[in-house]
């Protein structure tokens, strides 16, 4: 028995086939077009999503051995879409979570004092990031497709909704609450959309999809448009939630680390509302089909693996990616250099839009070696930086402590997944500088996994968590070495100037 998992990525879509015993039997992958019609815009055709899902599938499923029995999605997070609940044609390209057009109304709303209540509800912050002020966009900029919303033709959700949409023809118009929960318009104690946040925004409610639970019956594909597959739709997450998932995080205080364009610290809370004073957001990590909701805390770090990008395609330092850890092994640290990547402003725990990038530490001795390795060293500093917060540290003051023990004498293991995961020098870096264990799996689909491991479970192909733990393989665990505290209070210096340079 096997099951069909739709990840549907920021930039393309893979498709996998999973077995029952958590192997990856086959993948499919297809891009799909970017769109950057101003400065700090990023949009989306919703049709090249759909299209790129179904040449995905078809791709995964002729390579398969066996039929999958149920169908699981993940998806990026927080970005608006709008579609005909008739036609299922998008008026408009969708506007992506990476998209920065709507700081002015986040900072309009912010200066009338409503972001305290907005975090209250949600656990989030007022930032263009989320969802809604984005339909609050849409409702000032484009009228025309904000009518249909008002009228009740046009519908708006997130992706995981509008796929859920396309796949059942539109019979089912729902997200899930671990989506739902990044919108700025879901309340975490009630489980339900907010009237008052729904309001503030300018967001019919009758247009939001219906919340239902991460696992269970959610849908049916519709065969005259999904390849002829009659499938139940029995998992749906959001990306990080979904790899916490995959990486089998089931346990209270269990922490992993996507290190994809950007780094995501999930850590499992339970079924306690954990909130942050501290930069890190407060989200639904999944619901049972019974209703009890699982809360995760997440430091989003936004410019990790994009910083060896830009090292590759900005400066030509490396031919490739896979390169930067057999460039920075020639030197055996990065000389005092040190590279703060906010080439898109700094995330958690500083939430800081304005910082900028920099470089620091040069001398006439400095290297390419020194500077690719400051860029591995960078990754690992700011995952520290949130796992401190998370675990009780102190990232935040600059003092630089351990993690805390988690109440068991040592920090938790971090399990690691994403492709700079792939990084044997970054991870042993991560370790030293965590003063924790780092477990890499032997299945680092983990997005892709999780959503399998949802419907999975959704529609008795796993009986339970602990069937899924068995299935959970481990690749490699790097254990700490000795940390260099001095090269992570040069880091903290150096993020303080990131953070002045626009003064």
């Amino acid at each position: 028995m096997s099951v069909l998992a739709i990840d549907a990525g920021t930039t393309g879509v893979t498709a996998l086939v999973v077995t029952e015993d958590g192997r990856i039997e086959s993948k499919g992958y297809e891009e799909f077009a970017q769109h950057f019609p101003e400065p700090g815009w990023v949009e989306h055709n919703p049709e090249d999503i759909w299209q790129a899902t179904l040449s995905a599938c078809a791709a995964a499923l002729r390579a398969a051995t066996s039929r999958p029995a149920c169908l699981g999605i993940t998806n990026q997070r927080e970005t608006a879409v709008l579609w005909d609940r008739r036609t299922l044609a998008a008026p408009r390209r969708a506007i992506v979570w990476q998209d920065r057009r709507t700081a002015g109304i986040c900072e309009r709303l912010r200066s009338a004092g409503h972001e305290p209540r907005v975090s209250e509800l949600t656990g989030l912050r007022l930032d263009p990031y989320f969802t809604a002020s984005k339909l609050t966009w849409l409702a000032e900029h484009d009228q025309g497709s904000w009518e249909g919303v008002l009228s009740g033709d046009v519908v708006v959700g997130t992706v995981d909704s509008y796929l859920i949409a396309r796949l059942a023809a539109g019979a089912r118009h729902v997200t899930d609450a671990s989506n739902a929960s990044r919108t700025l318009l879901y309340g975490l104690a009630s489980g339900s959309w907010e009237p008052e946040l729904c309001e503030l925004f300018g967001v019919p409610e009758s247009a939001l999809p219906e919340i239902v639970p991460s696992y269970g019956p959610i849908g049916r594909t519709d065969p005259g448009v999904f390849l002829g597959l009659d499938l139940p739709i029995s998992g749906v997450a959001g990306d990080q939630q979904a790899a916490l998932f995959g990486q089998t995080c089931f346990r209270v205080g269990e922490v992993k680390c996507t290190y994809g364009t950007g780094s995501f610290i999930l850590t499992n809370t339970g079924e306690e509302i954990v909130r942050s004073d501290a930069g890190l957001l407060t989200t639904v990590a999944w619901q049972t089909p019974s209703g009890d909701i699982t809360y995760a805390l997440e430091g989003s770090v936004f410019v990790t693996g994009a910083a060896v990008q830009w090292l590759r395609d900005g400066l030509g330092l490396i031919g490739t990616a896979p390169e930067s850890e057999a460039v920075a092994r020639t030197v055996p640290d990065s000389g005092g250099v040190v590279f703060v990547p906010a080439l898109t402003g700094l995330g958690a725990p500083y939430w800081d839009p304005e910082a900028r990038g920099l470089i620091t530490g040069i001398t006439r001795g400095t290297t390419r070696a020194h500077l690719v390795r400051a860029t591995l060293e960078a990754i690992a500093f700011e995952v520290r930086d949130v796992v401190e917060v998370m675990t009780g540290g102190s990232a935040s003051d600059g003092a630089g402590s351990a993690p805390a023990s988690n109440g068991a004498g040592s920090a938790p293991a971090l399990k690691a997944d994403g492709g700079a995961s792939g990084n044997d020098l970054l991870m042993q870096v991560q370790a030293d500088q965590l003063g924790a264990a780092v477990e890499r799996p032997v299945v680092q689909e983990t997005t892709g996994l999780g959503a399998a491991f949802l419907a999975g479970l959704g529609s008795g192909v796993w009986g339970s968590a602990d069937e899924l733990r068995e299935t959970w393989r481990l690749d490699r665990r790097f254990e700490p070495g000795t940390r260099d505290d001095a090269a992570y209070e040069r880091w903290r210096a150096a993020v303080a100037l990131a953070s002045g340079s626009r003064r």
